[in-house]
């Protein structure tokens, strides 16, 4: 059962910016890099379903984060059908964020109230969204789908709409600065935050100073 509300997850995606999104086969990597950002001050980590046994690997870090973590809301992307977003809200997902827009999904994370972020790229798909009781849309794939200027462009006639871009995000001012200053509610980012070679190296003491610099930027250009 998610230990955070989907009105918890929401202000705390609005309140840190940055939600890292991360996947590795091997539970204890993804124990070292979930510590690393809450030192750093992230509060919502999206862990992705994309291995084998992933639900595996997220049953135990979810053990680890309320036991080690407590402020953190851990949720899971990649998620394409109602039947997998059942089996992560079962193994306490906090959230679910899905590449793709499916009624499935929704009427799964409405019926038990979790926050659900479906994957848009055009308006009238985050309309179709909205309507089924998104609160948070997923631009994807960001840059692809129109960059910042769509979230820009839409912010006139839909200005009631959170949008969280992922692909096309990367930690630097000027990245940041482009997209939260173009109206996105917060930026998903993978490997450009979580870099592979620093997580290779066990250096997540680097790691977690670049993340925490991340955060300083996208809160400073807000």
């Amino acid at each position: 059962m998610a230990r955070f509300t989907r009105i918890d997850v929401a202000l705390q995606m609005r309140e840190n910016l940055i939600v890292p999104v991360f996947y590795h086969s091997e539970l204890e990597v993804c124990k070292d890099v979930l510590q690393a950002c809450y030192n750093a001050g992230i509060r919502v980590f999206e862990f992705t379903n994309r291995g084998d046994q992933a639900h595996v690997i997220f049953g135990e870090l979810y053990n680890f984060t309320k036991k080690n973590l407590p402020e953190m809301m851990l949720g899971v992307g990649s998620i394409v059908d109602g039947a997998t977003a059942a089996l992560y809200v079962q193994l306490g997902a906090d959230f679910i964020v899905s590449p793709i827009l499916n009624h499935d999904i929704a009427k799964v994370c409405n019926r038990r109230k979790i926050l659900w972020a479906a994957g848009c790229g055009t308006l009238t798909e985050i309309n179709q969204a909205e309507e089924w009781g998104a609160e948070i849309v997923k631009l994807f794939p960001g840059q692809e789908s129109g960059g910042a200027s769509f979230i820009k462009a839409i912010a006139g006639p839909c200005p009631w709409t959170s949008i969280m871009p992922t692909g096309g995000v990367e930690p630097t001012e000027e990245s940041l600065k482009s997209w939260l200053g173009a109206g996105a509610y917060c930026v998903g980012m993978g490997s450009k935050l979580l870099d592979s070679t620093l997580i290779a190296n066990q250096d997540y003491t680097t790691l977690t100073n670049f993340v925490q610099h991340a955060l300083s930027m996208a809160k400073s250009v807000r």
